[in-house]
């Protein structure tokens, strides 16, 4: 997997003065290119995940800078009286990766501290109960129709000497180059 993501990313930053797009930045984006000609199929992904998750509000927050197709699972929402519009106090989410037949699903805890939503805690391995069933539909489901496997922990947890967005060794992690560096940027 680490011969893999060093086609995507760099080790170093000679490329950050904007000059010039590095190689491993042109392949990452044609592989892009390639990718979005699935978003029909995940969104219709997003669409039955919703259909299986009556009770919770399922999005898709795929966003192209990151390795990976995104869908989140929101907590059934109430209402905060500071910030005085619905909120949700927990998230799951569902990544499919864009560079290898893998997939993660991991969790957020949200507080609420004068109106803003911080992140309590990220649950990158075992889940709180209450995440779990939704967690394990998403996984079904990111199976069945994608023919994805779930990415072990340990080799999630893998450290590479790459640099992914902001992060950089020794704090770069397998997790970071095949899904998303900042797990906890959720809508």
């Amino acid at each position: 997997m680490i011969a893999l993501v060093r086609n995507y990313y760099r080790a170093d930053r000679d490329f950050d003065l904007g000059l010039e797009n590095s190689p491993e930045w042109e392949r990452f984006q044609t592989r892009w290119e390639q990718e979005l000609e699935k978003m029909d199929q995940w969104d219709a992904f997003v669409d039955e995940a919703q259909a299986a998750l009556p009770r919770f509000m399922v999005s898709n927050i795929t966003s192209t800078c990151d390795a990976s197709f995104r869908c989140a699972v929101y907590s059934e929402t109430e209402t905060v009286p500071l910030v005085r519009r619905p909120v949700s106090r927990w998230v799951v989410v569902g990544c499919v990766s864009i560079l290898a037949p893998v997939y993660a699903v991991y969790g957020l805890q949200f507080s609420y501290q004068g109106g803003r939503r911080s992140t309590d805690q990220l649950f990158l391995e075992a889940l709180p109960p209450e995440m779990q069933a939704p967690a394990e539909v998403v996984a079904r489901k990111l199976e069945a129709t994608f023919g994805v496997t779930a990415l072990p922990h340990e080799l999630a947890r893998t450290p590479i000497p790459l640099i992914v967005e902001f992060k950089e060794p020794p704090h770069t992690t397998l997790f970071d180059a095949l899904f998303i560096s900042i797990p906890d940027s959720v809508p």
